[in-house]
């Protein structure tokens, strides 16, 4: 499951457990309940940090959950209604009226890769730990919301096509030399460290958060497209 943490201005969310912190109906509904909280609970200088226990920050969806339906319609609709679930989550964090950092101790596969490239910041250990879209590999097709997620995020054609087309494990050092992760470090104690320095940095400029979140919004206006996303205009002069 999912909790949250206030600390002043700094939301901590954290996926809780040992487990894989595999996506299932679950899971998703517990992540997009906590970003409603923190949505509802921001003032000038939140900010959002979502960090996981144990060696995964997320593995990506529950095939397990999807399987047991009994057959392979029933998974494959199962997987598809995840699809669905995710959707709502990506366009929460495209929307939170605050600057948001994934800090990545562990491996995010997939949804979970998902779920971490959808905040404005990645920060990720460089011993221990993947990015992995794993859909070429086991055979699934990707939504549309996923494409356009990654063609907004990550600028370079060739990371891309290596991380969807040939389903390349990135390690820290590589996802940093190719602008994927803001940085890598050396254990999951400098991780946490990093993502605290960086929100508290954020924090003391008390950025308007609905302006910021407009602004974000129009940095990916094809992944707000097919997220239902639309602008609108915030002006809060402190001239």
């Amino acid at each position: 499951m999912a909790t949250l943490e206030k600390r002043g201005n700094l939301f901590i969310l954290t996926l809780t457990g040992d487990d894989q912190h595999r996506l299932n109906p679950n899971l998703i509904a517990s992540i997009l309940s906590v970003l409603s909280q923190a949505r509802a609970q921001s003032t000038l200088g939140s900010v959002l940090v979502t960090q996981a226990q144990g060696k995964f920050f997320s593995n990506g969806f529950d095939l397990d959950w999807a399987q047991s339906a009994g057959s392979k319609d029933g998974a494959q609709q199962r997987l598809v209604h995840m699809t669905e679930l995710l959707k709502p989550v990506v366009a929460a964090l495209l929307s939170l009226p605050m600057p948001t950092i994934a800090a990545l101790t562990g491996h995010a596969a997939a949804g979970g890769f998902v779920l971490a490239l959808s905040h404005d910041y990645v920060i990720m250990r460089r011993d221990r730990g993947v990015l992995y879209m794993s859909e070429v590999d086991i055979g699934l097709s990707m939504p549309d919301y996923f494409n356009a997620l990654f063609r907004g995020k990550i600028g370079a054609a060739s990371a891309r096509r290596d991380l969807l087309l040939r389903g390349v494990k990135m390690r820290g050092d590589e996802a940093e030399k190719r602008g994927i992760v803001e940085a890598a470090y050396d254990s999951e104690g400098e991780v946490r460290e990093a993502s605290a320095r960086m929100a508290e940095e954020f924090a003391k400029r008390k950025w308007e958060g609905e302006v910021y979140a407009e602004i974000r919004k129009g940095l990916y206006p094809e992944l707000c497209g097919l997220l239902g996303l639309t602008a609108k205009v915030f002006a809060t002069p402190r001239l």
